[in-house]
Parts: structure tokens; C-alpha cells; sequence
């Protein structure tokens, strides 16, 4: 089974930033794509951004420009680096990683458990 703990999340201020981590743990053979999606009240969960295992990135139109999706494979880690904060960012954010267990398994999709960012003054 794959753990996947995020952390970084908290309350800033409007034009802030933050660092959201989410590790992989677990029995992983390889890991493929690594996405972050945020969750508002009241609202679908939508992607915020994904990194495949070649580096490739995909970023939804909110944040383009001000949030950055790292990866370091080394360590089963993803990262959104997030800067020039709104109140419309406001939202739970989830990892999201496709692994593999071992060399015969299919790819299956792991959630972490969410963490809050709120952008207040």
C-alpha cells in the first residue's frame, strides 16, 4: 500500500506564499504522474497542477505564472511552490500520485489526505 503525507499548508496573507510537500511511502516499484487538485466549499475538486515523470507540466489557468509543481524522484516527493496568494485560492489541497507496487501490477491512483490553505487578511 502507498502513504502519500502532505504538509505546508496554513493561513498567509493575500500576496503571500507557501510550500505544500506530499511524500510517497510505501511499497513503490515507480511513480508516474504527481498532480496537486484543490477543493473549495462547495465546489468540485479541480486540478491545479501535474508533473509527469519526465518533468513535464501542466498548470490549470488560475495559477499559471504564480504557482510552480517540482518533483524530486529520489526522494517519492512532489511540491507546489505557490506565490502571489489570493482569497480565491482558498481551498483544501490534495496529492494525487499514479504508482506502481511492482513490475507486474497496474498503475493505481493514490489521494493524501488534503491540507488547508486559507488566504486571509
Amino acid at each position: 500500500h502507498v502513504q502519500l503525507v502532505e504538509s505546508g499548508g496554513g493561513l498567509v496573507q493575500p500576496g503571500g506564499s507557501l510550500r505544500l510537500s506530499c511524500a510517497a511511502s510505501g511499497i513503490i516499484f515507480s511513480i508516474g504522474t504527481m498532480a496537486w487538485y484543490c477543493q473549495a466549499p462547495g465546489k468540485q475538486r479541480e486540478l491545479v497542477a501535474a508533473i509527469t515523470s519526465t518533468g513535464s507540466t501542466n498548470y490549470g489557468d488560475s495559477v499559471k505564472g504564480r504557482f510552480t509543481i517540482s518533483r524530486d524522484n529520489a526522494k517519492n516527493t512532489v511540491y507546489l511552490q505557490m506565490n502571489s496568494l489570493k482569497p480565491e485560492d482558498t481551498a483544501v489541497y490534495y496529492c494525487n500520485v499514479f504508482a506502481r507496487r511492482d513490475r507486474y501490477s497496474g498503475v493505481v491512483g493514490y489521494w493524501g489526505q488534503g491540507t488547508q490553505v486559507t488566504v486571509s487578511s
